[in-house]
């Protein structure tokens, strides 16, 4: 028997009732909303356009969104700088093991991987602890089988783990293929232990076939190791549709506030617009854009700063690696003088470190930049600058004075080319900070002016 009670009974019986609603309010999709210029643009560009997977239709769109946003911001010569490049696109991707149990694994294809046949590979699955233990594999052992390769990332203030245990999504598939495997799959290069993939891209060696290659989450990747201990032989079935493609179409987009004294070397400020197509691309890069952008008019805002501040929002940073943004921005610009390169590509988290490299003859200007972020607790750390990919090719071309602002980077390789690259992550007052710290810098070398150099080899100042 079912009994039915009215609201008043359920009232008289329990007056705390009383202040439940009916129905709850629903939940705010983004738990803090921020205000500026950084913001704006992140917001913007995330929830206007989206993804941005590099040679897509949305980065088309994306650089559109840029023209109008900046121009609206009063920057001057704003352009849209087109140029091609080697691009991919995501297919059809999914993956399970098939033996000695069945469980299904979250895989998401790495950029400029090769296609598996439409039926997809069902092959054995041989395990290597480590990207060594690939490397000292025998010629020609993984014929007509898929290798697995795991690493041990783990968090780190200055993403340092990112450069070796990377090296398994950008150098595993290559050496892979040249072992005779048909196919790869690697532990995600990230420090989460949700059940995202970490997508990204990878490259093959010269003369060396491209073969399909897809990262798991680290769920999964743990799955895999556990079952590999129990010393079973492991077969998968593996589909994994994406495909590069040349000569897609991408661009930068560039714009200036003109200084007082156009003669002098200008100041460059980077960020790239691209992103991967797993999430909106929050993090990686709208955040640096936001930050360059803001930083560049906080500069100017009580007026002209000495020296014109160009900021460039580069094209296909995510897999450049054969000439992206930076390779056309040095092509296209790299007979005009430029004294200074900055760029912002590690998230939103706070500034807490920052290096430099300047010419001994310097030291005066890197003293002043130390006094402007001293407040703040950003300290000078030894080392050199070394910009990033988005300015890494003019810096070269022109042996460029460097500053880095180093952000927290605990987090961001939990979110980093994972579906979780969301608006939601990015904390408005970090990213404010972030915008501080850069406007700080920026009145130091914007308004220096004597010259700002380099020394050809130098590690840098300090």
């Amino acid at each position: 028997m079912q009994r039915r009670f009215s609201r008043a009974a359920l009232l008289a019986a329990s007056p705390l009732l009383a202040a439940v609603p009916l129905l709850a309010a629903p939940a705010q999709a983004t738990p803090t909303e921020g205000s500026g210029v950084a913001w704006e643009i992140v917001e913007g560009l995330t929830t206007e356009i989206g993804a941005r997977l590099a040679g897509s239709p949305e980065e088309g769109q994306a650089r559109l969104w840029a023209e109008a946003k900046l121009n609206a911001l009063g920057f001057q010569n704003v352009k849209i700088e087109p140029f091609k490049t080697l691009a991919w696109k995501r297919g059809e991707e999914r993956a399970k093991l098939t033996a000695p149990y069945t469980q299904a694994l979250a895989i998401a294809a790495l950029g400029l991987s090769a296609p598996t046949p439409a039926k997809g590979i069902q092959a054995e699955m041989v395990y290597f602890p480590t990207l060594d233990a690939l490397k000292a594999a025998p010629e020609g052992s993984l014929k007509g089988k898929v290798a697995f390769v795991d690493h041990a990332m783990r968090a780190a203030q200055d993403g340092s783990g990112y450069g070796p245990y990377g090296d398994v999504r950008r150098r595993g598939p290559s050496i892979a293929s040249q072992k005779g495997a048909s196919a790869i799959v690697i532990r995600s290069a990230g420090t989460d232990n949700h059940r995202n993939p970490h997508t990204g891209v990878t490259v093959f060696a010269k003369d060396v076939a491209a073969i399909p290659a897809g990262a798991v989450s680290n769920p999964d990747a743990d799955l895999i190791a556990r079952i590999a201990k129990r010393g079973k032989p492991m077969k998968i079935d593996l589909t994994l549709l994406g495909k590069p493609f040349p000569d897609a179409p991408s661009g930068n987009v560039i714009a200036d506030l003109p200084g007082r004294d156009p003669s002098l070397p200008k100041i460059v400020l980077a960020c790239h617009l691209d992103s991967w197509d797993l999430a909106t691309g929050a993090i990686d890069d709208a955040s640096g854009c936001g930050i360059v952008t803001a930083a560049a008019l906080a500069a100017q805002k009580d007026g002209k700063t000495l020296r014109t501040i160009r900021v460039l929002w580069a094209g296909n940073e995510e897999m450049g690696v054969t000439g992206g943004g930076s390779k056309a921005y040095a092509e296209m610009h790299g007979n005009e003088p430029h004294a200074v390169a900055m760029e912002s590509d590690f998230g939103a988290d706070k500034v807490w470190q920052f290096r430099l490299t300047l010419a001994d003859s310097n030291k005066a200007v890197g003293e002043k930049i130390k006094a402007a972020l001293w407040p703040m607790g950003i300290v000078h750390h030894d080392g050199a600058a070394t910009g990033g990919a988005d300015v890494s090719g003019i810096i070269a071309k022109q042996e460029l004075a460097v500053v880095d602002l180093g952000q927290d980077g605990m987090h961001y390789f939990d979110l980093h080319h994972t579906p979780d690259d969301t608006l939601d992550k990015v904390d408005p007052a970090a990213l404010q900070q972030n915008v501080d710290a850069w406007t700080a810098v920026l009145k130091v070398i914007a308004n220096e002016p004597g010259e700002i150099a380099r020394v050809p080899g130098s590690k840098g100042e300090g």
